[in-house]
């Protein structure tokens, strides 16, 4: 790539084993697929040599999945960092908050980034918004990325698909342009 301002960086947020304990305790999750569709995302940044962040979620209440030295903490082996992939360690949803996530963008001379990973209206829809609110071309991958139903305040039943969908809606053209992982890696080609 010649022009480094014009390079994406992939972000992939916390692809961690926890998710695959909720999921065996029986919570039930929206897109399958995800996981390979940010198998297949890596692989594009890798072949093209373009920068990739792994982020981490640290949990730091005594019953997180995610505390460090637990079985939640890992990352997904589909999903494991190269040598030289930076890994970045957060313990708020966003990935930009008590990092330094932004000036590793900044200083890399990056204006565009692709975020995918878990969940989509945690993890991945703060990172997301903060992306755009800070000036980031951001696209989210909208299938490499998921969630799991929920209970509202009010006790009504969320599928994860009507939460992943509302979302998107709520990020699209506001913070994130939405795009597959095939559209995503078509762009990146073009760079």
């Amino acid at each position: 790539m010649s022009n480094r301002e014009t390079t994406a960086a992939l972000i992939v947020i916390d692809v961690q084993r926890a998710f695959d304990e909720w999921e065996a305790a029986g919570k039930r999750r929206n897109n399958p697929d995800a996981v390979a569709r940010i198998v297949d995302l890596l692989d594009a940044f890798r072949t093209q040599r373009a920068p990739i962040f792994h982020i981490r979620h640290e949990g730091t209440r005594p019953n997180s999945s995610f505390r460090p030295g637990g079985t939640g903490f890992p990352v997904k082996d589909e999903a494991r960092e190269l040598s030289g992939e930076p890994v970045i360690v957060k313990r708020v949803n966003s990935a930009f908050i008590g990092t330094d996530l932004e000036s590793r963008l900044r200083d890399a001379g990056i204006k565009s980034v692709v975020i995918c990973g878990a969940t989509t209206n945690h993890c991945v829809e703060t990172t997301t918004r903060m992306a755009g609110n800070l000036g980031f071309d951001t696209q989210l991958v909208r299938d490499a990325t998921w969630t799991f139903d929920r209970t509202g305040p009010d006790g009504d039943a969320h599928t994860a698909e009507a939460i992943h969908a509302m979302t998107l809606s709520n990020l699209n053209g506001e913070f994130a342009r939405i795009v597959t992982a095939a559209e995503a890696i078509a762009s990146l080609k073009e760079m």
